[in-house]
């Protein structure tokens, strides 16, 4: 999402909009507010990515907490964006499955892991304060899975998960409003191997990352972002062995240059994705950072040809 709507080269006039243009702090940078003031947008790049072949798209909403909007003050529009950033999804997924009922298109609802960790201080001088409490977390993340769902998300997707215990905040969020509801809610939990150590950066290693959330009843579990398709393989391989859950995986096009742009091609990127599918170790396959709807087309034609992984289901 955050690639192609660099592309729109957006001002801090068109992060206004009409609606805040006199909002007496800066708002450009605050891509999920774009779902309100500019919706076009953000439909289009959702229909780019369907039109490429993507099956699951996720909702504008990867900083859609009060903690994280608390940069912008706008705690109180939480819910909103939440709820029309799912809206516009829902839409668009619903015109495509209109035209091929065959390959049914859902959302995912984006749950980012906010701008506070639970379990690292800030303060290098503090090592035991902490910005955030679990609670803090839970109440947040509730809010926004709830609105979430009620805009329309078939699928909560907790992602980029650098620390744990906030994830732990979110799915028991999660579940709470599943308990209160009488529902169950399909979960997709991808946390972020942050460089070559193989750990998150709150020093878990894959294979404790995976013992840490297996104790829910998850869709699936995986990683993305941070590294690219190559560098993810080693990880995937650990947790593709030892789980019974499916196996997600959307990684970056390739490894940011020293301007922070992606130069892996569509062709280069579905060929290291390739080494996943040929190993059998995934069963849903994306991108992040710097993936096109060329690359995402590349990928999807690729992994036609192949059969997903096999998982051992226990009823």
């Amino acid at each position: 999402m955050g690639t192609m709507l660099q592309r729109y080269k957006f001002e801090e006039e068109d992060y206004r909009g009409e609606r805040f243009k006199d909002w007496e702090y800066p708002l450009k940078g605050n891509n999920d507010l774009l779902s309100l003031t500019q919706p076009q947008a953000i439909a289009e790049v959702h229909k780019k990515y369907l039109e490429a072949g993507a099956d699951i798209i996720e909702t504008n909403t990867f900083s859609g907490t009060t903690i994280a909007m608390a940069d912008y003050h706008m705690e109180d529009l939480v819910y909103e964006l939440n709820f029309e950033s799912a809206k516009i999804a829902r839409q668009v997924c619903d015109e495509f499955t209109a035209q091929n009922p065959e390959k049914p298109r859902f959302v995912a609802g984006s749950i980012g892991p906010t701008n506070k960790t639970a379990s690292l201080s800030p303060d290098v001088n503090d090592p035991g304060y902490r910005a955030i409490t679990f609670d803090e977390l839970r109440i947040a993340y509730k809010q926004q899975a709830e609105a979430l769902l009620e805009g329309g998300s078939d699928i909560l997707l907790v992602e980029t998960i650098f620390d744990t215990l906030n994830a732990k905040a979110a799915l028991f969020a999660i579940d709470e409003i599943a308990e209160e509801r009488g529902i169950r809610i399909p979960i997709m939990v991808s946390g972020t191997i942050t460089d070559a150590s193989g750990r998150t950066l709150s020093g878990q290693t894959a294979e404790a990352f995976l013992i840490s959330v297996s104790h829910l009843d998850l869709l699936s579990v995986g990683f993305n972002c941070a590294l690219g398709a190559k560098q993810l393989t080693p990880y995937l391989e650990t947790i593709s062995s030892k789980s019974e859950f499916l196996i997600s995986a959307y990684p970056n096009a390739g490894l940011p240059n020293a301007f922070g742009q992606y130069d892996e091609t569509p062709e280069q990127m579905a060929q290291q994705v390739k080494e996943y599918l040929e190993k059998g170790l995934i069963n849903i396959i994306g991108g992040c950072c710097g993936t096109t709807p060329p690359h995402i087309k590349a990928i999807a034609d690729l992994a036609k040809n192949y059969q997903p992984r096999k998982i051992n289901v226990t009823v």
